[in-house]
């Protein structure tokens, strides 16, 4: 779908708030179903007045006028367009008008971005496909001293949903297909094109950087792992850089910790935070914004064999603390471990954040409507926090006593890789923080937003996307100075 500005197309779009009292265009269709009762105008409601005797005119509900918002209008507009595709409507047209409190650049980008986020489906391995994509372009009618802004804004969106698309379909690929080494190439191919330089290393340079603790989570596999590291430097002048490090279990059993049968069915979805990563870094690039980033992937799978690691093994890691693995499905903080003192010794970064399907105690916490953060920094949380209201994904931060400190403290090694039964999702983030050298850090726990059974307004069932759009927004917004 081409998102344009201008008047044409074959239907009309007609916003209406519920209860309205007045409604200009379209108000005999309007009046007529207030009256009967046939359509209230809740928000992301449609009626459609289309054949070859009727109006072309669509009525699109945007609920209550006083809470409007720039989410509940992406919600309002991806409905409308899967219900254009049902019509198989091939252009249409709004004029979108200017709502009090919102931004006219931001309305129009969320109004695009709704739309957009309709044509999604991941139906490569159906027989027979069921989305049928049908609207080819979908004009927006908008006030004529602020085309050059909206223009703008929604080349950024279509950049930004470039970035969830891709993130989504690498999550949702099945593990058979998606090894550490087909995730490193997808970065590769989608990346480099576009200016960001992309490097891998395998297993003789991970060995090399003394990764011990990356290495023993890989160890199980036949599959080697990969350490992706992808920068994008958008501000030659400055030394600021941000880096984005995403957990890349590409598949997790749980090693000799083995999960569930009905547990491992989504285990291909453990590399949710290296797609969320590499699919910020296309829409970074593609927008071309003025920022220092690199992101960062161990990507590996965690797997037995005669040689996987053990409970009760003492293992290393980059950063020479020691490890107790008290359980070998507490994987990712290991692997993130190496990772995220790479990025702070090695490429200098001056703020992280970490993104992983970390701990099941977040979902069980939070579901799947917040992602849970933990913060060494709460200048830095609060810019997180920002980026995340922006994007419409929330963030919830957890606290960070000393007294969960205190549980991953180890016993025959530096830490433990589990704290105990209890606040699960904090004491993984705290062991974390032992691993970014006091740069100021955010760790985002997607474990419950990254993926999900049903879909729910504009995120589809499977692969969310998120937080792909709080990213972006944090690194287009971010003072990336370490204060």
């Amino acid at each position: 779908m081409k998102i344009l500005i201008g008047k044409s197309g074959e239907v009309e779009i007609v916003p209406v708030f519920k209860n309205a009292d007045n409604v200009s265009k379209a108000a005999e269709l309007y009046s007529y179903l207030k009256e009967r009762d046939l359509w209230k105008g809740n928000c992301g409601e449609v009626y459609s007045d289309i054949s070859h005797k009727g109006s072309n005119i669509v009525l699109l509900g945007l609920g209550e006028e006083e809470k409007l918002s720039l989410d509940s209008l992406r919600k309002a507009f991806f409905n409308l367009g899967k219900e254009l595709m049902k019509l198989k409507v091939e252009s249409a047209f709004i004029t979108v008008p200017k709502f009090e409190n919102l931004c006219y650049r931001k309305t129009n980008m969320s109004i695009a971005e709704g739309l957009l986020q309709s044509e999604y489906s991941f139906e490569k391995y159906l027989s027979e496909k069921k989305t049928k994509l049908t609207v080819k372009e979908f004009y927006l009618d908008v006030l004529e001293d602020k085309k050059d802004k909206v223009e703008e804004g929604i080349e950024e969106i279509n950049n930004i949903v470039e970035g969830i698309f891709l993130t989504r379909d690498l999550v949702n690929e099945p593990a058979i297909v998606m090894t550490p080494k087909e995730l490193a190439n997808r970065a590769k191919e989608e990346l480099s094109p576009l200016g960001v330089e992309v490097e891998v290393l395998g297993q003789e340079k991970i060995e090399e950087l003394g990764m011990e603790a990356f290495l023993a989570v890989s160890k199980g596999s036949a599959n080697e792992p990969q350490f992706i590291i992808m920068k994008w430097n958008g501000d030659k002048n400055s030394e600021e850089k941000l880096a984005l490090v995403g957990k890349g279990l590409t598949y997790d059993s749980g090693g000799y910790c083995i999960k569930p049968a009905d547990s491992m069915v989504t285990m291909h979805t453990d590399m949710a935070g290296s797609g969320a990563v590499i699919g910020t870094m296309k829409s970074i690039a593609k927008s071309k914004l003025n920022k220092n980033v690199v992101a960062i992937v161990a990507a590996c799978e965690n797997l037995i064999s005669g040689e996987a690691y053990k409970t009760g093994d003492i293992i290393g890691s980059m950063a020479g603390k020691t490890i107790e693995v008290l359980n070998t499905d507490a994987e990712g903080r290991l692997t993130l471990a190496d990772a995220l003192y790479y990025a702070a010794t090695v490429e200098k970064a001056t703020k992280i954040v970490d993104v992983a399907t970390l701990t099941g105690a977040c979902i069980i916490a939070l579901g799947s409507v917040n992602t849970g953060a933990i913060t060494n920094n709460e200048e830095f949380m609060s810019e997180v926090e920002e980026a995340a209201k922006k994007a419409g994904e929330p963030v919830w931060q957890l606290p960070s006593n000393d007294e969960y400190r205190e549980l991953i403290k180890g016993t025959f090694g530096d830490l433990k890789n589990i704290g105990g039964r209890g606040a699960g999702t904090i004491t993984a983030g705290l062991f974390l923080e032992e691993f970014v050298n006091d740069i100021p850090w955010v760790h985002l726990d997607i474990a419950g937003t990254s993926y999900i059974s049903k879909g729910t307004g504009y995120l589809p069932t499977g692969a969310t996307g998120v937080p792909v759009k709080t990213l972006y927004n944090l690194v287009k917004n971010c003072n990336c100075k370490h204060n």
